[in-house]
């Protein structure tokens, strides 16, 4: 491991606990790196900005740093163990290829300053990918629902066959749900697009940064003006990104629970594409949708990630190493969650009724709200009306269809009337 910069003279440095301290830091800093060059890109022009850096020497790390950020693409930079984490790699090369011009880079800079800016970016880039996949997949249902607005489709309420449904309906909940997802995440995303940089260990320094060039050249959309607050946030801001993901993979776990039932023998409903399940290793007779099953798992990691960030915060204010400990947090919540969503596009896309079943899944007890509603717009007091249905529930469907039935559920959003049109307005705005 390179020196350390906080080594006091006269002082061993004990291996066993410079490992505790360091823990895998260099492992999780290598999804940060490229946003921890960035930002020191910017705040290297901030120092030539106050005359800390000469033209020349901003030059020479400019160039520097987009060769470091070429190899570590490349891996012929590997982020390893030789250094206590990226930040101190960054000084390193820098210090390695320019001697003094690159040990300057850490003028009116914090470890922590720098991890900061650099999961804040990194968010940022999350959220935008969050909201992306939100928008394609509200396109996906909205399409679907369009396409299938009067396909029947049995509907339940605990888990017990309710009323008739439709497809359209089932796909237009999905619409709503993921609009508002990719709202969310956008609305989240302001929150957390606030420029740290500068704010060194949350009491800034002895020197007037240019905090509001590396707020643009960040492409940062405020200034985040109180060091107090830059720590004060940190954690927090993190917590309302995987809350944001947390919405989505909420309603991710609950279609796919929808098609662990419908693509099951006792209903039947839902023929997934085969590259979609797997041979079970002991039932040749099988085939197991592991992938929706995984997909059901994954709001387990986002929620656990945001449960670790919210007993790390259990601190009095300022900067604590404990603080450290969110970036594993961020990275497995993520690193779990976007990549189910991005299966779940296509998945949706691909996904085929059977039509056969959805039919035979519609017994003549379902039609037995529709018997009461149309007693009690006949004059029947409604109760009166519910418990005439119910005594005759095994009769209600003698002459009915469920076309009929859904094209008499006129009331706002119900399958006579999708009112898609506002959906499509909806998700038009947020493209």
């Amino acid at each position: 491991m390179s020196d350390l910069l906080w080594q006091k003279p006269g002082v061993t440095v004990d291996a066993a606990i410079q490992t505790f301290l360091a823990g895998d830091d260099v492992v999780l800093d290598r999804e940060f790196f490229l946003h921890d060059i960035q930002a020191s890109q910017a705040h290297a022009e901030g120092l030539q900005r106050i005359g800390i850096l000469s033209t020349d020497e901003l030059e020479g790390i400019g160039r520097e740093l987009k060769q470091l950020a070429a190899d570590f693409r490349a891996c012929t930079f590997v982020l390893d163990e030789r250094y206590e984490d990226g930040h101190s790699a960054i000084e390193a090369r820098l210090t390695e290829r320019l001697g003094d011009a690159g040990r300057r880079i850490h003028t009116g800079r914090s470890r922590n300053d720098q991890i900061l800016v650099a999961t804040r970016l990194w968010l940022k880039d999350k959220l935008v990918r969050l909201a992306d996949l939100s928008i394609e997949i509200a396109q996906v249902t909205l399409a679907r629902a369009t396409a299938e607005a009067a396909l029947p489709l049995p509907g339940y309420t605990h888990i017990q066959r309710a009323v008739v449904s439709s497809a359209g309906m089932w796909w237009a909940g999905w619409t709503e749900a993921f609009i508002d997802n990719a709202q969310r995440a956008r609305d989240t995303l302001r929150l957390v697009d606030a420029n740290p940089l500068g704010t060194a260990a949350g009491y800034g320094v002895n020197l007037p940064l240019d905090r509001e060039h590396t707020t643009q050249a960040l492409g940062f959309a405020r200034l985040q003006i109180s060091p107090i607050y830059a720590q004060l946030s940190r954690g927090k801001f993190e917590m309302a990104a995987l809350e944001a993901l947390g919405a989505a993979t909420l309603d991710l776990r609950r279609i796919a629970w929808d098609l662990s039932l419908f693509t099951s023998a006792e209903f039947g409903f839902v023929a997934l594409p085969a590259q979609y399940t797997t041979g079970s290793s002991i039932m040749p007779n099988k085939r197991n949708p592991d992938v929706i099953e995984l997909m059901r798992a994954t709001h387990a990691s986002v929620a656990a990630a945001r449960t670790e960030i919210e007993q790390l915060l259990s601190l009095p204010s300022g900067y604590h190493r404990d603080l450290q400990a969110s970036k594993g947090a961020i990275f497995h919540g993520f690193g779990r969650g976007l990549p189910a969503l991005e299966l779940l596009p296509a998945l949706l896309g691909n996904l085929e009724w059977r039509e056969d079943r959805l039919r035979a899944g519609i017994d003549s007890g379902m039609y037995a709200t529709d018997v009461a509603v149309e007693a009690a717009l006949a004059g029947v007091p409604f109760r009166e009306a519910y418990k005439a249905a119910a005594a005759a529930a095994d009769s209600a469907g003698q002459g009915r269809t469920p076309e009929a039935s859904l094209a008499a559920r006129t009331s706002p959003g119900a399958a006579a009337d999708l009112r898609l049109s506002a959906l499509q307005d909806r998700l038009q705005a947020l493209t």
